[in-house]
Parts: C-alpha cells; sequence; structure tokens
C-alpha cells in the first residue's frame, strides 16, 4: 500500500474563495505536504494575474504551515510527477461539477497511472461560493465580504473600480 505524502490542491483560483479555503483547510489535515496548484489556464479570461493568483493564494493560506502554493502552466500529470504527487485533491458542489472532475481524474490517470484523484464536498456554509459567483456579484457591487478574505475583497474591488 502506497502512502500519499504530498497531494495537490489543483485550480484557478481566480480569486480564491472561503470554499476554496474551507477545503484546502480540510486537506492539510489528510496529507502532510499539500501543494495548491494554480493553473495559469489560458483557456480561462481570468480577472488576476497567475501571478497575483498566486499571491493572493498565499496570503489566504499562510495559516496552514503545511500548505505550499505554485503557479502552473504545464499538464497537470506531469506537474504531479515533477512534485512526486500521488493525489489530487478536488471539491466538488453539484453533479456537473463531478461529471467534469471525472473526466479530468479519468485522464490524469491515463496520462499517470499512479495519480489518483479524491472528491471532498463542500461544508454546507460554502458549498454555494464559486470564483465565477463571487466575480459577479463583485461587478455588481454587491457585497462579497463573507465570501472572500479581506485582502481578496479589497483586491476585487479594486479590479471591478
Amino acid at each position: 500500500m502506497k502512502t500519499a505524502l504530498t497531494a495537490i490542491f489543483p485550480g484557478t483560483f481566480d480569486p480564491i474563495t472561503n470554499g476554496h479555503i474551507d477545503l484546502i483547510t480540510r486537506s492539510a489535515l489528510l496529507f502532510p505536504h499539500l501543494i495548491v496548484a494554480v493553473a495559469q489556464s489560458p483557456n480561462k479570461k481570468t480577472f488576476f494575474t497567475l501571478d497575483e493568483r498566486v499571491a493572493l493564494a498565499e496570503t489566504a493560506l499562510a495559516h496552514l504551515p503545511n500548505v505550499e502554493v505554485i503557479g502552473y502552466a504545464n499538464l497537470m500529470a506531469d506537474f504531479a510527477k515533477a512534485h512526486r504527487a500521488t493525489v489530487l485533491v478536488r471539491g466538488v458542489r453539484t453533479t456537473y461539477d463531478f461529471e467534469y472532475e471525472r473526466q479530468l481524474a479519468e485522464m490524469n490517470r491515463n496520462l499517470k497511472p499512479d495519480l489518483d484523484t479524491i472528491f471532498l464536498m463542500p461544508s454546507l456554509v460554502t458549498g454555494f461560493i464559486s470564483s465565477t459567483i463571487v466575480k459577479e456579484v463583485a461587478i455588481h457591487h454587491g457585497d462579497i465580504s463573507r465570501l472572500v478574505p479581506k485582502h481578496v475583497e479589497q483586491a476585487l474591488l479594486e479590479r471591478v473600480g
């Protein structure tokens, strides 16, 4: 039986939300080393650059000593291999999320056969939060203070004017 010493929690994190932080905090309890892998995601039009998203995530997760935030632009399977990780952790809110995540998990396993994916359900308090919804609320000047950390709220408010 193999023991995963390093796990990866990948995502775009545009921006990181309290929902992400909840799942990452819970994941950090399961693994001695957790890498939060911030994807370049060239197919997505992101609000924040990769460097900005990494910085926002680093600040939000600074309280977790076994969590490292790294930006990446290659295939997740290659990133996992480079970091000797054998587990991906993903949050799933809906059946739509699950179907999409299942396809990604199968592709990653096809590319790196020892790479498993585990799914975590969000908490009831944060399960409705998504980066897309947070950005939409911010654009329309709604209150996002309970959805993201304060520094993320400030960055979003500056970005949307």
